[in-house]
């Protein structure tokens, strides 16, 4: 019991140990000091001693003067190769005590990094999954709502009546002349359809989806719409999204030689995806999935059609904006992983 009070006392005085990263506070005078200065005062004393007891003949003696600085040097010397060598102990033990704090913070940072990377890791994981998530839902929406619409249409078709036998239709004087309806339906304005390639922007995009409704009573435009969708959709399961992708544009005589049948090198502007992670994906893609494959290839060859009708009568600014929606954006990555432009 009676060695408690030593023992709370003791642990009391025990100095708080520095930080790795905290300046070591300056001792005032440390063992080699003291050592130095015991030599010194030795040195001194034993000097003085022998001067105080010289002979006094010595000191009249005809070389005096030489005799005097060989005195200095013999009493002073030794005490400044003492301090000399206290000085360069001292300093080592700095050096060497800062090396050894230096080496204790890298080893700290090594494991603040390594912590902190296995730490990123896993919280990276449950917000890239969320992010997927929304994604995935977003790519839902707009296939749901096309879905919807596409559905509405065949719908639509169901409910009409079954067209009259053709010696019917011949007492009719507007199927007289061997006219379809198709033939006599209104081509769609290009505005229209330049809105429709891009695809609604949001669910309340009124003008977008209103486009979109004129492109699907379109036959040929229709058709490139169901193309389009597909490959973008299979692009997204691999989270290629046409919004990241920033390609260099063409100039539109580039585009209406490209309509005009042009392909290889003349028409490599074309190819403007300088995305390397969306291109190689899609190439490995392209190599793994038959799917895939077979309906990026009907959609370049149905892109390809319909913009050749398209560019006859569209002017440059019309294929300028053409050149800037999702289906455009969509046949500069497919026909660059296809080797159109080479």
């Amino acid at each position: 019991m009676a060695d408690k009070p030593t023992s709370a006392k003791s642990t009391q005085a025990k100095p708080t140990p520095l930080g790795i990263y905290d300046r070591p506070q300056k001792d005032g005078i440390s063992g080699i000091e003291v050592i130095a200065i015991a030599l010194s005062a030795l040195w001194l004393l034993g000097a003085a001693i022998f001067f105080v007891f010289l002979p006094s003949d010595a000191a009249t003696s005809d070389t005096g003067g030489l005799r005097f600085l060989m005195t200095m040097l013999a009493i002073f010397m030794p005490v400044a190769m003492i301090w000399v060598a206290a000085t360069a102990a001292r300093a080592s033990r700095v050096m060497r005590e800062e090396s050894q704090r230096l080496q204790a913070a890298i080893d700290a940072i090594r494991q603040a990094y390594i912590a902190q990377s296995q730490g990123r890791d896993l919280g990276a994981e449950p917000s890239v999954s969320r992010k997927l998530d929304e994604i995935a839902a977003a790519a839902r929406k707009t296939e749901t709502a096309l879905a919807t619409f596409s559905t509405r249409r065949e719908a639509e078709e169901a409910q009409r009546p079954a067209p009259a036998p053709k010696i019917a239709a011949d007492d009719q004087p507007a199927l007289a002349l061997g006219t379809t309806a198709e033939e006599i339906t209104p081509p769609l304005p290009n505005g229209d359809f330049v809105r429709a390639m891009n695809f609604p922007e949001t669910a309340e995009d009124e003008a977008g989806f209103a486009a979109l409704r004129l492109a699907l009573k379109d036959r040929t435009a229709s058709q490139l719409v169901q193309a389009a969708q597909d490959v973008l959709t299979l692009l997204s399961q691999d989270g290629i999204y046409m919004d990241d992708l920033r390609p260099d544009r063409a100039r539109p005589e580039v585009w209406r030689q490209f309509a005009a049948g042009g392909r290889g090198r003349e028409i490599a502007a074309l190819g403007g995806v300088r995305d390397r992670s969306s291109l190689a994906l899609t190439a490995g893609r392209m190599k793994q999935d038959p799917i895939f494959r077979d309906a990026a290839h009907h959609f370049l060859r149905r892109f390809d059609k319909q913009f050749a009708e398209f560019a006859q009568d569209a002017t440059d600014s019309e294929i300028s904006a053409l050149a800037d929606t999702r289906t455009a954006r969509a046949f500069m990555l497919l026909g660059r992983v296809a080797g159109t432009f080479d």
